[in-house]
């Protein structure tokens, strides 16, 4: 029956298979609103026509007969979007109140991953921090249909210069470092050689500790990737690096420009360079705040957080908020303005954005840094139907994944069920009765209690 979950049909326990061969009966689904992903209008009153775990048709309700065999699926007044696809993440290394290096294990990795599909997330790109096999064994699991989770989509091992790689200390030599175009162009081969489905690069000082990346190193890593058919991302701080990477031909900018606003000069030359931007907002926000901030109390998503984390890691993150320095807060507050700033900018300029959250970062979940990142880039001046595009069709063009990100004939029948419109409140999102995987419906019960076994293990 179509009811039946994921996990049945893949026989897991933890891990709910996104099941790229699992193949659903024939379904009609009739619902009260459907928002395609496209920025298009909403269909009110509609009807989806699933086969096979593909969309066949859209229609209104009545317009489509149910054919013969076929499970009608009245999913009432509710709303549904495609499932969001996050295109910046670093799963493994939080396990309950710990951070380190010893927690990047499959066991963990696993749990990010479902964690993510249970806030809503159907696909997400490991942006460059992935040091050995074990991510490269969890993608397999998945495309061989014995794994589930978030379908997990990979950068492999990043570049930079010495010591200006990953930020956090515990990532120390997880990237090449690099000084000549030889180990540049080698290091992009051997990644491209393991198959990952991008390539992701570290430019600037890392607030002096380091030199930056050459250009010139930059344009061989640009180069390379290409050659092999990757798309490339870069970390930056610095516009004038921006300047001369979206120039240069980079396809993307792991994070917003932060010493300044960013320019119309820039951002014209990313519109004609189609370079996409993953604005990263939801974590230098956190620094804005001296006392718990709103959201952290707001009943959905702090609900979602309860469902997927332990008290005692929730009870931290309260803390941290409480013992901040309120002048340490004001600063934080005005270098955000810079990126509010930008956001809007670049939104309005028609740019690429994408929705990318550097989820992964010590308490900054998966799953949780997404939703609240779909609220702040509405605050910071996107529509809800702008924000929902970057998180869904967008995402999924960067990603290069035909397949999914809207809702239309031929694509997967991959979709959030939700309590409210999100078209008249962002935070709507977070309201998910149901999520749907090539036409199945992902058992979230069994994901919920499966991630708080292991939270308080």
């Amino acid at each position: 029956m179509i009811g039946r979950s994921i996990a049945a049909v893949c026989g897991l326990l933890i891990a709910v298979c996104w099941a790229e061969r699992a193949s659903a009966q024939t379904a009609l689904f009739e619902v009260a609103r459907l928002i395609p992903g496209d920025g298009g209008a909403a269909l009110e009153n509609a009807a989806i026509l699933v086969e096979t775990g593909r969309i066949a048709r859209i229609g209104r309700k009545g317009e489509i007969a149910l054919p013969n065999g076929a499970a009608r699926v009245d999913l009432g007044d509710k709303t549904v979007m495609p499932a969001l696809i996050s295109s910046h993440v670093h799963p493994g290394f939080q396990m309950g109140l710990g951070y380190f290096a010893k927690n990047f294990t499959h066991e963990n990795i696993v749990d990010d991953l479902n964690r993510a599909l249970y806030f809503g997330i159907s696909t997400v790109m490991s942006q460059g921090i992935e040091r050995g096999d074990i991510m490269f064994e969890v993608r397999a699991e998945q495309a061989a249909g014995r794994l589930g989770g978030a379908r997990l989509m990979l950068s492999g091992r990043g570049l930079g210069a010495p010591n200006a790689g990953p930020g956090n200390a515990i990532y120390a030599n997880f990237a090449y470092s690099v000084t000549t175009e030889d180990e540049v162009r080698r290091a992009v081969r051997e990644q491209a050689a393991r198959t990952v489905d991008g390539f992701k690069i570290w430019v600037d000082d890392r607030g002096g500790r380091a030199p930056k990346l050459p250009l010139a190193l930059s344009r061989a890593a640009i180069e390379e990737s290409h050659k092999h058919g990757l798309r490339i991302s870069a970390h930056i701080f610095y516009h004038d690096d921006a300047m001369e990477l979206a120039a240069a031909g980079i396809d993307s900018f792991a994070h917003l420009v932060r010493d300044r606003e960013m320019s119309d000069e820039l951002i014209a030359l990313m519109r004609k360079n189609n370079v996409y931007v993953m604005p990263n907002i939801s974590s230098p926000e956190r620094n804005t705040h001296a006392s718990p901030p709103p959201w952290l109390d707001e009943p959905s998503l702090a609900g979602l957080l309860r469902d997927t984390v332990s008290a005692d890691v929730i009870e931290r993150l309260r803390g941290v908020f409480a013992r901040r320095d309120p002048a340490v807060a004001e600063r934080a507050r005005k270098s955000y303005e810079i990126l509010k700033r930008s956001v809007a900018k670049l939104s309005a300029a028609g740019a690429h954005i994408i929705l990318g959250s550097d989820t992964g970062l010590e308490d900054h979940f998966f799953g949780y840094a997404e939703q609240k990142e779909l609220e702040l880039m509405v605050a910071a001046g996107m529509t809800p139907s702008q924000a929902i595009v970057a998180a869904t069709n967008r995402a999924a063009a960067y990603l290069r994944l035909p397949d999914r990100g809207t809702l239309s004939p031929g694509k997967r029948a991959d979709f959030l069920v939700l309590d409210g419109n999100p078209l008249d409140n962002i935070r709507n999102t977070r309201r998910i009765a149901r999520m749907y995987l090539v036409g199945v419906e992902v058992d979230r019960p069994a994901l919920k209690a499966a991630l708080l076994r292991r939270a308080r293990n």
